[in-house]
């Protein structure tokens, strides 16, 4: 996809492509293709929207809409925006301005206790991505309104669009800044799917707090020239470059 649309983002992608396969395709999220507006539904806020093309890739898998679609990401026209789009089937929300998914996030799980309903809303943000104060005014009242139906998932791969993420804005101790805003926090391997299911399938019904949980994932994960290398946030691959990633993540 990001190659022929010679897009961006590859390596944010792969770096959240475990989770949103385990969420999706492990069957965590009740969602389903055939009633994808259903009242009760789980929602999934993708917040790290300009790597769409992995949750337009799974959301494909999961029956959403045909896998066909898929070669016009980022055509003219295309509903496959490069930044991800609610006219889809299966997307709650436009995102890729950075800061404001777990905003709207916050509001859905609210909504649902104040429904009395019982959909679990999740988040998925990246690390760079809060550098955001929105994001943390959001962490701040979440906590505050017990939401313990919400879960922020953060894809930490330790790298956002112009350099290290601590190098940029320090973000370390992470767990501990959730923690001190009185959120319960895992620290999970982000590429391990047997983690992420257990950590996002836990029974939150007698907890009073949001769940962070923290995925330490590896930025370009799977292609050996890609991993944990910056220039793979703008990058699109070349055609050598497409055919060496797809024979190593065919192994």
């Amino acid at each position: 996809m990001i190659y022929k649309a010679k897009a961006s983002h590859i390596g944010g992608a792969f770096s959240v492509i475990d989770i949103l396969t385990s969420l999706y395709l492990g069957n965590i999220l009740k969602v389903s293709p055939d009633s994808p507006d259903a009242p009760d539904r789980d929602r999934l806020i993708f917040s790290k929207g300009h790597c769409t093309s992995a949750l337009y890739a799974v959301l494909a898998m999961k029956g959403f809409f045909s896998k066909d679609l898929l070669e016009r990401f980022g055509e003219d026209e295309s509903l496959l925006l490069c930044h991800t789009s609610h006219h889809l089937p299966g997307v709650e929300f436009s995102t890729g301005s950075l800061g404001h998914g777990l905003s709207f996030a916050t509001g859905c799980a609210l909504a649902a206790k104040r429904l009395s309903r019982t959909w679990k809303t999740y988040a998925i943000l990246s690390d760079g991505e809060l550098n955001e104060g929105s994001t943390w005014e959001a962490i701040q009242s979440a906590a505050h309104l017990r939401l313990n139906n919400l879960v922020a998932v953060i894809d930490a791969n330790r790298s956002q669009g112009l350099g290290n993420t601590d190098s940029v804005l320090k973000l370390t101790p992470l767990a501990g800044k959730f923690a001190a805003f009185n959120w319960d926090v895992i620290e999970i391997e982000g590429h391990d799917h047997e983690q992420i299911l257990h950590a996002t399938s836990i029974d939150r019904s007698e907890h009073d707090s949001p769940l962070c949980i923290i995925a330490h994932t590896t930025k370009g994960k799977g292609v050996n020239f890609m991993e944990g290398k910056l220039e793979w946030h703008y990058r699109s691959p070349n055609e050598k470059e497409r055919d060496q990633a797809l024979e190593q993540l065919s192994r």
